[in-house]
């Protein structure tokens, strides 16, 4: 009877540890599932609360741009993260610490941010398929670029040469019925005057350059996010039809201008000068490089002109029996013929025509005695219109291809700023204020000395 007893016993006792430990199992699987419970309801209200204040996003900057970002300074120009924070907390996220482990600010890598939201919008609205086909178009002007660097040596080489050899024989052009005299006037005026319509006046509008984006130190974000976000490949074209489509230029600006800082905003993101009239001119001297290249080759194709300009060339130094020289002077009255005609263009785009590509013998305009009063108020002439030409738009979209600076991004976000703080009020606004992505580490105290450390990440795209 001890024995049976005995055991018994021993069962008993077995039992009741096994029954201890699965009360103390399951109790362990409770205490789990209620800290999992309790961190999972603290990681929702920290994501609820990330996506409220990023909701916060500033609208009129979406509204006129296409671009989201959170104002890191809430209407107050003056950036601070503890004011996210407070959002946050405000938000549901409250009875945690917050501490920013990486941000990313509109402005970070020269303008990387701006640039991928623009990549995203450009591609949405037009689709790459027809940006394809525009930048199949567009790369034939990389090798007219090219061309014209070519022409400008070649004319510096003619003019050095045919002027090495009047002065080595102490001779000189007679000044009757040559038109290089008023020619050389011409490429020392600025083109704005040469131009610019009699009824459309020049925008003197200017902005101070320290304050904006493109020229004063700005604040930085800090990390990398190239764990979650995939930088966006944007176009040199894609950029320019974004420009294009949300900003100003000497086309579209009527006589007494817009009310922003500057009326030419497109061409200052080409040039970047502080004042509208620089930044016109600085166009204009790229786009008659632009037309100088057609022109010249039209001319060296056109026997007839070319013909013109030997007999010129021939006179003039028949008249101081030099006829050596005129084989180097018809070329430089072929190049001045290529100048003027370029300035015809020029006149054309500025009142809205248009000009074709390459010339025809229908659609080129200036004789060649018409260089002698190029320029001149008593025989102004207008530049024509031809249909189905480029028009001046057209002609911007080029140069914004051709554009290579690094810093125009930065100068969109100039015009992006000026155009915010003057035209919506918005005196405070700063780009490098904004913030485009955020990770936030936040550390929770859940109870007896527990603590929950989790990461949330947020970002615009």
């Amino acid at each position: 009877m001890r024995v049976r007893e005995s055991k018994r016993g021993e069962v008993t006792a077995f039992l009741a540890l096994i029954f201890v430990l699965l009360v103390s199992f399951v109790g362990s699987l409770m205490e789990s599932a209620s800290l999992q419970s309790a961190k999972s309801y603290r990681r929702a209200d920290m994501n609820r609360a990330v996506e409220s204040v990023f909701a916060e996003y500033q609208r009129e900057l979406l509204e006129e741009f296409e671009v989201f970002a959170l104002d890191g300074g809430y209407e107050s120009g003056s950036y601070s993260e503890q004011k996210v924070f407070d959002r946050l907390s405000y938000y549901g996220a409250s009875g945690m610490e917050q501490q920013m482990k990486r941000v990313q600010l509109l402005t970070d890598k020269n303008g990387q941010a701006f640039l991928e939201q623009i990549a995203y919008f450009i591609e949405n609205k037009y689709g790459l398929g027809s940006l394809n086909n525009l930048l199949g178009s567009m790369s034939d002007w990389e090798g007219q670029e090219e061309t014209a660097g070519q022409f400008q040596q070649t004319e510096e080489s003619l003019y050095q040469e045919l002027s090495g050899m009047l002065t080595d024989n102490e001779l000189e052009l007679p000044a009757e019925d040559n038109p290089l005299p008023n020619m050389q006037r011409l490429a020392s005026t600025p083109l704005v005057e040469l131009v610019m319509p009699k009824d459309k006046q020049v925008s003197d509008k200017s902005a101070a350059a320290d304050g904006l984006v493109s020229h004063r130190s700005l604040r930085c974000g800090y990390g990398d996010f190239s764990d979650v976000a995939e930088p966006a490949e944007l176009s040199k074209i894609a950029l320019g039809e974004y420009i294009l489509t949300h900003f100003s230029s000497a086309a579209d600006r009527g006589e007494n201008g817009g009310t922003g800082a500057l009326d030419y905003e497109t061409e200052y993101i080409l040039s970047g000068k502080g004042s509208d009239r620089e930044n016109l001119e600085a166009v204009l001297k790229k786009l008659v490089t632009l037309r100088f290249v057609p022109n010249y080759i039209y001319l060296q194709g056109d026997a007839g002109k070319r013909a013109e300009a030997q007999a010129l060339a021939f006179t003039l130094c028949t008249l101081i029996a030099f006829p050596a020289a005129a084989d180097a002077l018809t070329q430089v009255l072929l190049l001045a013929w290529a100048f003027g005609e370029s300035i015809m263009d020029l006149r054309s785009l500025m009142k809205g025509s248009g000009v074709p590509l390459t010339k025809t013998a229908e659609s080129w305009q200036l004789s060649l005695s018409g260089l002698m009063n190029l320029g001149s108020q008593e025989t102004e002439q207008e530049g024509a219109d031809t249909p189905g030409g480029m028009k001046y738009e057209e002609y911007l979209r080029v140069l914004l291809f051709l554009n290579h600076k690094r810093e125009m991004p930065l100068r969109v976000l100039d015009m992006v700023e000026l155009c915010l703080r003057q035209e919506k009020g918005l005196s405070w606004f700063r780009a490098d204020d904004c913030i485009s992505r955020m990770e936030i580490v936040s550390t929770v105290s859940l109870r007896r000395g527990i603590t929950y450390r989790f990461g949330t990440y947020y970002g615009y795209r």
